[in-house]
């Protein structure tokens, strides 16, 4: 049986979602009433860091121990991989040791590299082009909330970076409308976008992508390692703007999400983020249930029943 990896959000079917999401809800019930199940008891997750991180090594390293198996945290700075060892040699020796791998990684390239060369699965936890485990969470927690987001639409409101790109193929993945409105100059991959032309729209302003959304959702306007353009990046997305104002274009049961972490006063208003529509605290948690049935999934082949 070949190894399966999750480096997009291509690489499962509509039925292994479908479990997936069942399973995270039986792990956060089952968490809720106290109960640990060991279905990972005594595998290892092997963490690679090269970016820094709250949520996504939290969610992983405590989802590993909640369900018996344990986390190894690796960075550049304590391993060969930042001393130039090739990423293809790191995989060999590495995949010999753990059970799964997950890599937050500047360069998708790398992942992909690292994933062929590795005998266990490895998972983004993020990269420049994408972050599939986010969307995991974030639809997990809006069909929690809202029922299925088929059909629905999402706005998208902001840099055309790897979080938008991420829902142009969650767009294509569960079936719903996305509207994008991101400032010249930061839209997203045409390609990417072109491959979802069916599903995805950009628009030109952020009030026309929020009309009548049932979702709507933005993140930082500088990402990590964008600090450097971040007063240019202040004044290119001062009209897009996630605040009360804009959501009042949107349905009056729609949700607001965000990555975290978030800068209010840039990309949301205190009053949004904290405010009744919002979800950010649902969707972080999220992180972990949905990682942890992913994780059972890629490991065991299978997601365990409850």
């Amino acid at each position: 049986m070949s190894t399966r990896h999750f480096l997009s959000l291509f690489d499962l079917t509509a039925d292994e979602y479908r479990a997936l999401f069942e399973r995270a809800g039986q792990l956060q019930a089952a968490r809720e009433r106290g109960e640990r199940p060991n279905t990972l008891e005594r595998r290892v997750l092997g963490m690679i860091f090269e970016k820094a991180s709250t949520r996504t090594r939290l969610s992983f390293e405590s989802g590993m121990a909640q369900l018996g198996g344990s986390a190894i945290f690796l960075s550049p700075r304590d391993t060969q991989l930042g001393r130039g060892e090739p990423v293809e040699d790191s995989a060999r020796v590495m995949s010999r040791m753990v059970d799964a791998i997950m890599i937050r990684a500047n360069d998708h390239g790398m992942v992909e590299t690292f994933a062929a060369n590795s005998r266990v699965p490895v998972i983004n936890a993020l990269t420049d082009r994408s972050h599939p485990c986010q969307l995991l969470a974030d639809i997990y927690t809006y069909e929690r909330h809202r029922g299925s987001i088929a059909g629905k639409r999402v706005a998208w409101v902001g840099d055309g970076f790897n979080m938008c790109h991420s829902y142009i193929n969650a767009a294509r993945t569960f079936d719903f409308e996305l509207a994008i409105a991101a400032p010249r100059g930061y839209e997203p991959d045409p390609d990417v976008v072109a491959a979802a032309k069916d599903r995805v729209e950009l628009v030109a302003t952020a009030a026309e992508a929020v009309e009548n959304a049932d979702l709507v959702v933005t993140d930082v306007w500088a990402s990590m390692g964008q600090e450097e353009e971040r007063q240019r990046r202040l004044r290119d997305f001062h009209d897009y703007q996630i605040n009360d104002e804009l959501m009042a274009r949107a349905k009056g049961d729609a949700l607001f999400m965000h990555c975290l972490p978030a800068h209010r006063g840039e990309e949301v208003t205190a009053g949004v983020i904290d405010g009744a529509q919002s979800v950010v605290w649902d969707e972080a948690e999220a992180r972990m249930y949905t990682q942890q049935a992913l994780v059972e999934f890629l490991m065991l082949g299978a997601f365990p029943r409850s």
